[in-house]
């Protein structure tokens, strides 16, 4: 099987697919083993075993196909700890010639469905901003009345807008709207919100069982407590319909020469108070809309006065943006009590300025969030992505799950380093954690507060120092088990074991084993953590060292000779890679603003090695009348005038117009019928980006643009920049546009890598 047809049966992908049998060995492969992993992967025809797991005594592994089974005794080996189990009694009947599904190589993904009840329905409070314009707040009105139509009818759902006040709606009475205020500039914690709501003393212990159709938290029989603010979506439906159609813009005037105070911190902290009063480990999304910066209150941003001016990534390099620290030290305060009771925070910009997600980014990062910038809420990337979060299986249920928890065995030999993604950690210190740090280190689990079938994280891995019997041709073990709260109410359990070869150093299975487009994007997440940390030339500089002590280590060369230089084909567009790598957005923060950079690192750390191959190294394509449909170079050569370019850079897609195309749609050939296949090469790059808009999450920014428009930046600023304005005329005629830049192309930067790996030094 292919790389990409293992991804897609187990959602695995790894950096090395042989593992050497030497520690020493396997620090010099300079890319780390690890695992791009997609715990919910989807898959044609999978479904649920409706029964608990089979465990090991020991170490708590799960049944595989791993495992060495005797079937005259009934036992089966842990692959993990050795440990032999004694199968239950309902498995008496096994025998090789009637095994159970655990053990068949086919299921090396299975997933049970476990009789365990989550005990309470999901929760979906808004929060949202009303210091919008009437269109806007009109727009954003609009779709959260949709929302509520593609919500579960048994989902509980609660509304608190602000502005310069916060207002907590009582959902209880339909007759007459009523809301608790709070003051937008004053910090409240968890106590003083219960009291001020009326919820002090009435919360239910964790403990406590919860009846059907009970809210937790609530008063049996009293229309008091949690459930006042809380209701379901089936019951409350009429009365949330009408206070959001009737929300008007904050009251509160505003001076030409200031900004709307808007106190997004305070909301927060109350809708966290809210929720802590009744709701624990349960499935609850925060979701926050937000048309501008903190301005009031804790977690102000950016102060009101127009006269200052949002912080930028040269800002924050000198050290003179005065809000980012206190602000983001307040947010991750936020994000802590969030990660403890497994909420997760959604944060919705629907502006043309920064709102602060630098600041609020650990909020949405540590829980799992999804984070979105729109221009504004009336445009479609923003409807559209909304109405997306709320798809249905073909059962019905949201393609959303609460609570859940990755887990990592390993079999003796291998030890995990930690983990890049949008979790926390479970602080699980078990002995297959290693002594290298990477990511979320120091444990062997991990907490997401919700879980979806894009959600892909990346774990790391390194060889054990010391290990008593390592023999070639024996399989190494690594097993995936994520328990998560299932929105049809009940809990699951996914398992993915992953079994791989050991091989000799020396052999060319480990070089043959490499899968370069996993490591480029395993790399590109180390590359984006540290440089949350690092100074971006030294995570620059660091990929560079590690680009070439890999080619060093796998090419083929003779010393100080250039020409001699080869890689194999497994190796042979990682390079490339790591040169788009390096001038991608998530390394490169020049014209991009801080939370920009902040968004573009989120999608990164979440999505599959497909789609984060795509926003490493843009794809295009070129229609055209002569040549048809086909895949170009993403390089400045490709730039013709006699083409259409289609480019996907995951955050924008394109249509790009050659200058004599654009001249013939001009002058409207494509509508007189003599010219049908010039209107059939105007529409076929159109319907192939609808197609791209129609599967993406969050849904792209639609261009469309012709050679030298203003939109063409886009496209100028992801090509290779091979013909530039100081050697246009290299390439002859036809030899693409020219880009005014002084970028090193790839050519450049493949010269210096030869050149530095050949080198004897």
């Amino acid at each position: 099987m292919s790389f990409e047809e293992i991804e897609d049966a187990n959602g695995v992908r790894l950096s090395w697919n042989a593992w050497p049998t030497s520690r020493i060995e396997a620090t010099r492969m300079v890319v780390p083993i690890g695992a791009m992993y997609t715990p919910l992967k989807e898959r044609e025809g999978f479904q649920a075993f409706r029964c608990e797991p089979v465990t090991c005594k020991t170490c708590r592994g799960i049944l595989n196909p791993c495992c060495q089974i005797d079937y005259n005794s009934k036992l089966w080996i842990c692959p993990f700890c050795l440990q032999r189990n004694q199968f239950p009694p309902h498995y008496a009947e096994i025998s090789p010639s009637q095994r159970p599904p655990e053990v068949l190589t086919e299921y090396m993904t299975i997933e049970y469905a476990l009789p365990k009840p989550v005990g309470a329905p999901p929760v979906f409070l808004y929060v949202v901003d009303t210091c919008l314009e009437a269109d806007d707040l009109e727009a954003l009105r609009e779709s959260l009345v949709v929302s509520l139509n593609l919500l579960p009818k048994t989902a509980l759902v609660g509304l608190i807008t602000f502005g310069t006040m916060v207002q907590v709606h009582e959902l209880g009475f339909s007759e007459c709207p009523k809301s608790y205020v709070f003051r937008g500039n004053k910090d409240y914690n968890s106590k003083q919100v219960q009291q001020m709501l009326g919820l002090a003393g009435g919360v239910a212990k964790p403990q406590q069982p919860v009846r059907p159709g009970q809210i937790p938290g609530q008063p049996q029989g009293a229309g008091s407590g949690v459930g006042r603010f809380l209701q379901p979506v089936a019951e409350c439906e009429f009365t949330l319909t009408n206070i959001l159609e009737q929300l008007q813009r904050d009251p509160w005037p505003v001076a030409n020469d200031r900004r709307p105070l808007r106190c997004t911190g305070t909301a927060l902290s109350v809708a966290l108070g809210l929720l802590e009063s009744a709701y624990f480990n349960g499935g609850t999304r925060i979701m926050t809309f937000a048309g501008g910066p903190c301005t009031e209150g804790p977690g102000l941003v950016l102060g009101h006065e127009l006269r200052e001016k949002p912080r930028s990534h040269h800002d924050l390099e000198r050290d003179v943006a005065k809000h980012w620290k206190k602000a983001t030290k307040f947010y991750e305060s936020l994000a802590k009590r969030c990660t403890e009771k497994g909420f997760v925070v959604d944060i919705f910009a629907g502006c043309l300025d920064q709102i602060g997600l630098m600041e609020m980014k650990s909020m949405a990062n540590m829980t799992n969030g999804n984070l979105l910038i729109a221009d504004s809420f009336n445009t479609s990337v923003f409807k559209q992505s909304f109405n997306r979060l709320f798809v249905t299986d073909a059962e019905g249920f949201l393609k959303m799950g609460f609570g859940a928890t990755l887990e990592v065995q390993t079999s003796r030999e291998l030890k995990v380093c930690g983990l890049i993604g949008p979790a926390v950690s479970a602080n699980k210190k078990t002995a297959c954690v290693g002594e290298t740090e990477i990511g979320i280190s120091g444990t062997s689990a991990w907490k997401f507060g919700s879980i979806t079938p894009r959600t892909s994280c990346a774990i790391y891995f390194e060889v054990a120092p010391q290990v008593q019997s390592f023999q070639p041709g024996t399989f190494g073990v690594i097993q995936f088990v994520t328990l998560y709260q299932h929105s049809s109410g009940f809990y699951r359990l996914r398992v993915t074991t992953v079994p791989r070869i050991w091989a000799e150093p020396s052999s060319p299975t480990i070089a043959a084993s490499f899968d370069q487009e996993a490591a480029a994007v395993l790399m590109a997440r180390i590359a984006a953590f540290k440089s949350e940390v690092d100074d971006g030339p030294d995570v620059l500089r660091w990929l560079d060292r590690m680009l070439i002590r890999l080619c060093q280590r796998f090419a083929s060369f003779t010393k100080e000779d250039m020409n001699s230089f080869q890689l194999a084909p497994n190796f042979s567009i990682y390079p490339q890679f790591m040169f788009h790598l390096r001038r991608s957005q998530f390394l490169q923060v020049v014209n991009t603003s801080p939370d920009e950079t902040t968004y573009y690192r989120h999608i990164l750390n979440r999505e599959d090695v497909n789609n984060s191959l795509i926003m490493i190294q843009p794809t295009l394509m070129s229609y055209s009348m002569e040549t048809g449909v086909k895949p170009v170079l993403l390089d400045s050569v490709s730039m013709n005038n006699n083409v259409i370019l289609l480019l996907d850079t995951y955050f924008h897609v394109l249509i790009w117009h050659g200058e004599t195309v654009a001249a013939w749609r001009k002058a409207k050939y494509h509508e007189n019928p003599t010219y049908f296949a010039f209107r059939d090469l105007l529409e076929m790059p159109k319907a192939d980006a609808r197609a791209l808009l129609e599967e993406r999450f969050p849904i792209p920014r639609y261009i469309e643009t012709d050679q030298g428009g203003s939109q063409a930046r886009f496209l100028l600023s992801k090509v290779n920049p091979s013909t530039t304005h100081q050697n246009a005329g290299e390439y002859g005629a036809g030899g693409g546009q020219a880009i005014p830049t002084d970028d090193v192309s790839l050519q450049v930067f493949m010269e210096h890598l030869k050149r530095l790996t050949v080198a004897s030094g």
